[in-house]
């Protein structure tokens, strides 16, 4: 109600023009802010799911989003499938194709970035007496 009052508010009252420029303002301001958040969170949980992905390799542990458990045997980047084996020797084991979407959880370690390489400066070693007691007869 109070939004419909101030847009039909008549252009001869000076009363409520400065009010309605700052509620539009606001209002503005907290949708742009709203949707700056909102898509700076997608995008870093976005890279984090695609790290997952990428990390994944064959003996990784994997539970797909319908409950299936089983552990990956073949991984194709490429396709974006994985082959996910179930079961056990007792009962008989299943291979079933997934595409890579369907992983709701696994052990696969995200990639760390490759540490650089650091020289190790030499140890400074304590001076060796080169005269030892042997040598003194």
């Amino acid at each position: 109600m109070f939004l419909w009052n101030l847009m039909t508010a008549s252009p001869d009252s000076k009363d409520g023009d400065w009010m309605t420029w700052v509620f539009l303002g606001v209002g503005a301001l907290l949708l742009v802010g709203m949707w700056f958040f909102s898509s700076r969170s997608n995008k870093k949980r976005q890279e984090e799911v695609q790290q997952t992905l990428n990390a994944l390799k064959p003996g990784c542990n994997v539970k797909t989003i319908g409950g299936i458990c089983g552990v990956v045997v073949e991984v194709d980047h490429a396709a974006k499938t994985f082959v996910l084996e179930t079961g056990d020797e007792a009962h008989g084991k299943s291979y079933m194709k997934f595409d890579m979407v369907a992983i709701y959880q696994t052990d696969a370690k995200k990639e760390a970035a490759p540490a650089e390489e650091v020289a190790e400066a030499p140890v400074d070693e304590a001076p060796v007496d080169e005269t030892s007691t042997e040598d003194k007869e």
